[in-house]
């Protein structure tokens, strides 16, 4: 039983690299005729099919394996009844179905697919549907749950897009490697960093150094370490030889390929036993508690400002993020550089602090009391839905990627730089940076989130933890780009809609913030309650405090944005009135009197018509 769920979940995993890799191919690596497919592109068609079709076989044997061990035969297993209670009411299967509905999504898809945009948005979604499981891939109880299952989360993407990216490339002609090779081969070194640090953390988590090296996990984890380090030698090779040459030697390319596809199917074999292979233990290493049985987190002493400032729990997840940004935004920074252009020190240094304040509100202090204090919760989400928001509009990242992503590699070619214009100019693109929209995603998910079970639940879990903190970011960020945004916006708006909008934003927060400090019930579904943290005795006045502290540091921002949008109103109105001046003393330079002359003799004309007639 155990070699068929260790088969079954290689199937699934080769399925889902292998379609990751397949749309990346095609939106990506190959050329585009005008947003749509090429006819290179096109012959992929049938490869997305047969690889999305084995990633869906292969999540559906995971859940008859999953049920496999609670009932005597695999009849009782495929009971519709059964199924579906697995779906409804386990967590595990419920992620399950989520893996199983995008991979059937991307196999319909398949057929008839044929924009650019829709490929990228199947992408996403395939990275999502892949990962959803690995957030139930280490039980809270087994501690560093943050740390073990954002590394595996980077550790499972970065796979997938270097195997998949591997497997896509192996399938294409010599004249279409020629074109993909060279995006790919950027692409391949990001992964391969992240797959080895996110590696590395998640071995060090789980392992025992001094005594776990005789284990079947540690042994698994060494074959699986030589693996890497050979894909990154071969890597190395295909780098130097395509680097520097104008004639590739593209049969000695083709016999590396081929040994690098077969070391990463040996690989995700590897990792197929890995996640069947339980773990050995680190005794000694954490203090069970009730804290740790729900979110992964021994209890933290009481608060205090050398603990809050002081404290780090790192969300490996988190900082796999926010590491990715800062190297994007660095290499957009060096590429204007290297151009000979100038990118403002203030919008760098506005990116920094966002992500300092990201970073302290998620794996800092603030992040790590966030899980046992309502108020500290609410201080992170003022942060992270705030604050930092200002400082990522304020940092302009959409324009610097528009300044510095790679553009078509021919004319028809819309590349990397259009894919992103055309989706700010699209439908959805004009509708989510519309202000009335932003407001409502920004305020009315204050109501949607509090005043429902929502938080409850999601608290419960590292991924619904995990969406609020993207959420709280993309909203406000949403938010503060309509109305001080710097980057370019597909709808100009009016200073005074922004200045109402503001208006409005800073009444619906203040009514939100009384609504929540007049509660009388808890709003948390009992999940403080069930911690029992013993520095925190009176959790309806902590909730009352959390919502006084929203109302004080929600007002604040808000108030600046409005400050900033008058001096935005004034200095373009400035710039109107030099630009209409400018625009006087030259046609008066030039014998042509401006408008206000020509309205003048308009008025004499008028008034010597009338004298004459009477």
């Amino acid at each position: 039983m155990n070699f068929l769920n260790t088969t079954i979940k290689y199937v699934n995993l080769l399925g889902g690299f292998a379609t990751i890799g397949v749309l990346l191919a095609m939106a990506f690596f190959l050329l585009d005729v005008e947003r749509k497919l090429s006819t290179s592109a096109e012959k992929l068609r049938n490869l997305l099919k047969i690889s999305a079709l084995t990633w869906f076989i292969g999540v559906l044997g995971s859940i008859i394996f999953t049920l496999a061990p609670m009932y005597s035969s695999i009849s009782a297993v495929l009971d519709p009844t059964v199924i579906l209670s697995f779906f409804v009411q386990i967590e595990l299967g419920s992620y399950l179905a989520f893996e199983a509905i995008i991979a059937f999504i991307v196999f319909i898809c398949a057929f008839q697919v044929k924009k650019i945009l829709t490929l990228i948005f199947l992408l996403i979604i395939s990275l999502a549907g892949l990962v959803a499981p690995v957030f139930l891939s280490h039980a809270a109880s087994g501690g560093s749950h943050s740390l073990v299952v954002g590394s595996l989360v980077i550790h499972v993407i970065g796979l997938s897009l270097w195997v998949g990216g591997i497997l896509a490339i192996a399938m294409l002609s010599e004249s279409d490697r020629a074109i993909a090779v060279p995006r790919f081969s950027q692409l391949a070194l990001w992964a391969a960093i992240a797959v080895v640090i996110s590696g590395v953390v998640n071995a060090w988590a789980r392992l025992n150094f001094a005594s776990a090296w005789n284990s079947t996990y540690a042994y698994i984890v060494i074959a699986k370490t030589l693996a890497t380090i050979s894909l990154i030698a071969l890597g190395y090779l295909h780098r130097k030889n395509l680097e520097g040459k104008e004639k590739i030697n593209w049969a000695g390319f083709a016999k590396l390929l081929t040994i690098e596809a077969a070391i990463m199917v040996v690989t995700v074999a590897l990792g197929s036993w890995l996640s069947n292979t339980g773990s050995p233990s680190r005794p000694g290493d954490f203090v069970f508690d009730r804290a740790i049985s729900v979110v992964g987190i021994a209890t933290p002493p009481k608060p205090t400002w050398s603990s809050v400032l002081f404290s780090y729990e790192p969300n490996a997840l988190i900082i796999g993020i926010l590491v990715v940004m800062v190297a994007l935004y660095v290499k957009g920074v060096m590429v204007l550089t290297k151009r000979g252009d100038k990118w403002p020190v203030g919008r760098t240094i506005s990116f920094a602090l966002a992500i300092a304040v990201i970073d302290f509100a998620t794996s800092g202090g603030l992040g790590l009391y966030a899980h046992f204090s309502f108020s500290f919760h609410m201080i992170a989400h003022m942060l992270l839905g705030m604050i930092a928001p200002i400082g990522l509009v304020l940092s302009a990242p959409m324009t610097l990627a528009l300044r510095t992503l790679p553009q078509g590699r021919t004319p028809s070619e819309r590349g990397v730089r259009g894919s992103l214009l055309a989706a700010l100019h699209s439908k959805l693109g004009v509708i989510y940076t519309n202000p009335i929209v932003a407001l409502l995603i920004f305020d009315g998910s204050l109501f949607a989130l509090y005043f429902t079970d929502l938080f409850g639940i999601m608290m419960r879990s590292h991924l619904g933890h995990l969406f609020m903190t993207l959420h709280f970011l993309a909203a406000g960020f949403l938010f503060f780009s309509a109305v001080i945004g710097v980057d370019p916006n597909p709808r100009r708006v009016p200073h005074l809609v922004k200045i109402v909008i503001l208006f409005t934003a800073m009444s619906i927060h203040a009514f939100f913030s009384v609504a929540l400090m007049s509660t009388s019930t808890l709003i948390d579904q009992d999940f403080f309650s069930y911690l029992q943290t013993p520095w925190l005795t009176d959790l309806l006045a902590d909730q009352k405090l959390g919502g006084s502290i929203g109302w004080a540091m929600g007002e604040i921002p808000i108030l600046m944005a409005l400050v900033a949008t008058f001096i935005h109103w004034l200095r373009d109105d400035t710039r109107e009135a030099n630009r209409i001046d400018r625009n006087t003393a030259r046609q008066a330079a030039m014998g042509q009197p401006d408008d206000l002359a020509n309205y003048n003799q308009y008025l004499q004309k008028l008034s010597q018509r009338d004298k004459n007639e009477s």
